[in-house]
Order: C-alpha cells, then structure tokens, then sequence
C-alpha cells in the first residue's frame, strides 16, 4: 500500500504570497513560509509555503532568489524537508489511517517519503518495498560510490510475517533493497558513510531491557545490554568520528548522548540531553558536527570543530537579542539558515553568510502579522506552594499595561515536555484579543532541570495541577492579572489539564477549554495498549504510571468521573481523526457533563488530526475558543 498524496505532486509555476490585515486569521491558519532548507553546494533554497489551506514546496536560486519551479502539494500534510546530495530533494509527509487487514487495522497517523530529483524532475517514492512505503524516522542520505543514497528504517515481507527493516534506496536508480530484517520491535540503526550498517539497537519493552550491537572486525558484536525501565535508550547515529556510535539515554537524574568506538567497550560522554536538542550531521561522513539545546531562556549551539564553531558564533552575533534558531547550513559551512524572532516582532527566515557577515531575508513566516500585532513574550519565575522553583512565560496583549489583565492559563501537551522562548502562535492569537497569557513548565515538565521532571512523578492532577494555580496567584499578587478574570485553555495534556482546573482544582477558573485532551485516564490508558504489541504497551503502561501514581485510583483525578463537581463552562474540541488521544475522550467528558447537567460546547474537527496539522481546521479551532473565552471571560 502507497500513502496517497506525494506521489501526485506537479510541477508548476509561481504564486505570489498574498498579504492581509491581521484577523484572527493570520494566526490560526498555517504558516506562510517554514521548512527553509539550503541544499548542502549552498545554491538552493528549498520551502514549504502555505497560502490558504493550499501548500506547495517552492525551489529558489539562492543567488538573486530567483524561484525555479513549484511543486503543488494542496492539502498534503508536509512534514519535513532535507536534502540528499544537490540534485535530490526529500519530502515527508503523513496520512491518517489503516495499512489494511495483513498489517494493521487500527487508524494511525503513517509517514512517507518521496525524492524529488532535479536533474530529471521527478518523482519516486522513498523505502517502496512491499507491502507498505511507510518510514520510521527522518531518512538517512549518504554518498556512495558518487551515488545519492538514503537509507530509512521501514517494513519487510519476510515469510508470513510483516518485520521492521533497514531499507536502501539508490536515488539515481529508484531501486529499494532490504539491508537488514529485525524480528524484534523498536529496531533502530546506524549506517556509515559507506553504507556499511556499523550499529544496531533492539528494545524489549515487556522486559524493559536494552540491545546494543556495534561493528567489531567487519561485523557486528554485542557491546552492550541494560535495564531501560522508562523506555529505550536512542541509537542516534554516528558520533563525533566516523569510527564511532551516539546514543542517546535517559534517566531520572537526567539524559545523556554518549559515544562509544567501535571495537570499544569504554563510553565517552558528549552532552547533557535536552528536551529540545537538536543534532546536526557533517554530510562528509555523517560523523556528530554539532549539538544545540535550550540553556535557561537561549538556544545555545555547540559545535566540535573549532570553525564550524567560529563560523557559527558570526552568525549568532547577528542577531543578538533574538531568539535565534538554526535550521540548515552548507558543507562548507559558509551559509546558514536560520529563523529568528525578535522581542516583540514576528518570526522570519533568513539566509546568512557567515563569510561576508551578511543577512539576507528569505521571508516572514507569518506574512500577515505585524510587530504590532503581537505582544511581547517575557520569561518569568516563581515558586509553587510547597517551595519548588518554577519558571514559564508570560505574554502580554499588545498595547495594554500589564495591570488587572484577565488571564489565559494556557499548559503545554506532554506532560514530558516544556515550553520555551520564542513564537508562539496560539498564545500571540489569545493575547491579540486582550488576554495575558501564562504558560508554566510545572513539575513533570521535561527539558528543564531533571530535579523538575522527578518532582511530578505521581503528581498528574495533584501538584502538577496546583503549579499552574500558583502561577495565578503569582501574578494576581504582582497586580499584572484580575485574579477573578482566569480561564484556562490546553490540548493533549494541556487539555487534561484544563478539565482538571474544571474538577479538581475548582475555585480559579471561570471557563476552561480542552483541545483533545484527556478525561477518562483508565479509558485512555486501555485504548492505547489495545493499539500497541506487547512491548511497546508495557512501556506505555509504566509512562502513565510513572506521572498519574496509583493505577488503581485513576479515577480520583479523570475528570470525566468528577464531572458532579463542574461549576464553570467548559469547551470540548477534538480532531476526528486524532490517534494520539481518543476522539472518545471527549465524548465521554461530554456524556459525563450532560449527565450532570453541566453546561459545555463540543466542537468536532473533521479531518483533523492531534496536531491541528490543517489550517481550515486549526482556524475553526481558533474561532470557537476565542468565541467560548470572550463569552465567559470578556477581555474588557
């Protein structure tokens, strides 16, 4: 089975963007510009540009900026752009559904990829090996022999039975090889710059133990067997050499990335993991180049190479003061491409040379926003009830002093993730119509201090819940907030979060919003087993009880069982085609609410998925909340 969409791509010619006021609009469709990418010669840009619900991938001259040519993708939802060579594009993109009664019948969300070569213009699909052309993972490019080769982690025929495999793709010829075929799940891989498969990794979820097998004399040899109870550790690829592995583990006392030789036994420690790490790859011989990862409120980039270093500080000294992101860069690390938001001012890509010390615009990636549509995000700090040191981000409506605000709470998915500096466009969307927004990194929050990730274990709907109401009262004491003018809006765990403000932290909010979040935990936890094998559902089982506690005693904090105790209005909203959380949660909550007599909205996304990944949706999301929030809580 093919995943419908990219193989239809075409080639036409070039649209102008076009250019609006800034309704509400501007911030809830998709972004206008993203997935800037430099091919690696440096003489083309690749982008995703979105105008409408339409989106097409544009290839420009970096010279002049002259567009080449455009590929339509409509409503295909891209997910990523890379290079493989000069000549070879690689677009992924993801479908929602079934691969059908031999493989797996459940609804997921399925990634795909394609080459689109520009010699020749055209298009293959990457990892076509029956019986599905889905990927795990971002695929590997290699040069060998002269030859622009990806290698990706896919699925292998082998007997009767449907087996995770390393695929091989020659671009030039659009021929797919199996390398190697895993009868284990979560197989992971590293290939060399020859193509030689140098590692392999394999997990037993069930067991929570770890494999790791690394090149020894032209083969692979087991270096490596450990206990992973919260789950398994990442083979990354190669590491700072080519003679080397990096892998990625994490612990309650914090991630680490380490190194190990081939042939070795000793590990070598690279750097702290980080919830938003990113990794870059020298395309020479694919070796680790370089690490970037959120330090307290700025994204700090660690190259290993003294000049890649000093060409990237040049860089960086462009735009001091701006949240500055690095997205792609040349072999020769001459040009980078970065995006950059400046206090207060929109986000935009731009193309540097580190050489001339010279920024060029590529583009704004919200066209239709202002400086003065946006308000300016500040981080803040406090403590909770008990002590524990927290921090977050505050955004404030445009043009209005930071007095008496009504308040937006508004917690991130997760829980193991954080929120962090930069923009934002569904907190600038709630603040463009009065509202300070507030978002924490609570206890549980990961990417922050591993003290703070191990402070919310068996706290979910208990003290994970009361820091974002510490957060209120911080601000309410300061005088910037009308403590009786608060909603609280979230989606995934975010939206949990909201329920529970409306249930189990009652007294703060006046309105609470849930965006595909979760009510009934117990009910949540039994679909998602039901969706996995047995390894993959073990894992699953210890993630949940690892944050709520007590699985027994779920039902003290869903709020679907203590929907009784709702005083305040409560907004459902849920993607129909989300397989991240059950649509059903939200219409158990909803069954719950009416039971009782509660009153509440539900809104049903068509065609959406937990990622608000469409724009018409992700606007028709935007419009009812706004709507729900200045009905219940006006701004004024």
């Amino acid at each position: 089975m093919r995943l419908a969409g990219l193989s239809t791509l075409v080639c036409l010619g070039v649209s102008p963007l076009s250019s609006h006021s800034a309704p509400l609009e501007a911030y809830g469709r998709l972004p206008t510009l993203e997935d800037v990418r430099i091919s690696p010669d440096g003489k083309e840009l690749a982008m995703v540009v979105t105008e409408g619900d339409a989106r097409s991938i544009v290839l420009k001259a970096t010279e002049g900026a002259v567009t080449k040519f455009k590929l339509e993708a409509g409503s295909l939802k891209l997910r990523d752009l890379s290079w493989a060579g000069p000549d070879h594009l690689i677009i992924e993109a993801s479908a929602t559904g079934s691969l059908g009664p031999s493989l797996i019948t459940h609804r997921n969300e399925w990634s795909s990829a394609v080459d689109f070569d520009l010699v020749h213009r055209t298009l293959r699909p990457i990892a076509w090996h029956p019986p599905a052309d889905v990927i795990y993972g971002p695929p590997m490019a290699r040069s060998i022999g002269g030859r622009p080769t990806i290698f990706v982690n896919g699925l292998s025929e082998s007997g009767q039975k449907i087996l995770p495999a390393l695929l091989r793709t020659d671009l030039d010829a659009g021929a797919t090889s199996v390398v190697e075929v895993i009868d284990k799940d979560g197989a992971e891989f590293a290939v060399d710059a020859n193509g030689n498969l140098v590692a392999e990794s394999l997990y037993d979820g069930v067991k929570g133990l770890w494999w790791l097998y690394v090149a020894k004399d032209g083969q692979l040899a087991p270096v490596s067997l450990s206990e992973a109870p919260k789950g398994s550790p990442t083979l990354l690829g190669l590491g700072r050499d080519d003679h080397s592995v990096a892998v990625e583990f994490d612990s309650d006392d914090g991630g680490q990335i380490s190194e190990l030789p081939f042939g070795g036994d000793k590990w070598r420690e690279v750097a702290p993991m980080a919830d938003s790490q990113q990794l870059f790859w020298d395309s020479k011989d694919d070796h680790l180049a370089g690490i970037g990862d959120l330090q307290g409120d700025t994204y700090v980039y660690r190259f290993f190479d003294p000049a890649d270093q000093k060409a990237w500080d040049a860089v960086a000294a462009m735009f001091a003061g701006d949240t500055l992101l690095l997205t792609a860069m040349t072999d020769d690390r001459r040009h980078f491409i970065v995006f950059a938001t400046p206090p207060g001012g929109p986000p935009a890509y731009f193309l540097v040379d580190a050489t001339a010390a010279t920024q060029t615009l590529i583009g704004p990636a919200y066209a239709d926003l202002a400086a003065a549509d946006l308000g300016r995000t500040e981080p803040i700090a406090f403590a909770a009830a008990d002590g524990l040191a927290l921090t977050g981000y505050l955004t404030l409506p445009p043009g209005r002093s930071p007095k008496d605000l009504p308040l937006v709470v508004f917690p991130h998915g997760g829980p193991a993730a954080r929120d962090e500096p930069g923009f934002d466009w569904w907190a600038q969307a709630m603040a463009s119509r009065g509202y300070a927004v507030l978002q924490v990194n609570f206890r549980g929050s990961e990417g922050v201090t591993p003290s703070l990730e191990k402070a919310g274990y068996g706290q979910m709907g208990r003290k994970m819940q009361t820091d974002l109401s510490d957060g209120v009262r911080f601000l309410a004491a300061k005088g910037v907030i009308d403590s009786k003018r608060v909603c609280i809006v979230g989606a995934s765990y975010g939206g949990y979060a909201a329920l529970a403000g409306a249930t189990l932290d009652r007294g703060v909010y006046r309105c609470a919003a849930s965006v595909s979040g979760v009510s009934d935990i117990a009910r949540m936890l039994e679909w998602s087993k039901s969706r996995e094998k047995k390894g993959f559902a073990a894992e699953t089982e210890r993630f949940w009880k690892q944050y709520a506690g007590d699985l027994s005693k779920l039902d003290e904090i869903s709020p679907a069982e203590q929907a009784d105790k709702v005083t305040i209005p409560i907004l459902l909203v849920h993607g129909k085609d989300d397989t991240v959380v059950d649509y059903r949660q939200s219409q158990i909550m909803a069954s719950s609410l009416a039971k009782e007599g509660k009153p509440f909205d539900f809104v049903t996304l068509k065609g959406e998925d937990h990622w608000l990944s469409r724009g018409g949706t992700r606007l028709e999301m935007l419009k009812a909340l706004m709507a729900f929030l200045e009905k219940n809580n006006p701004p004024d």
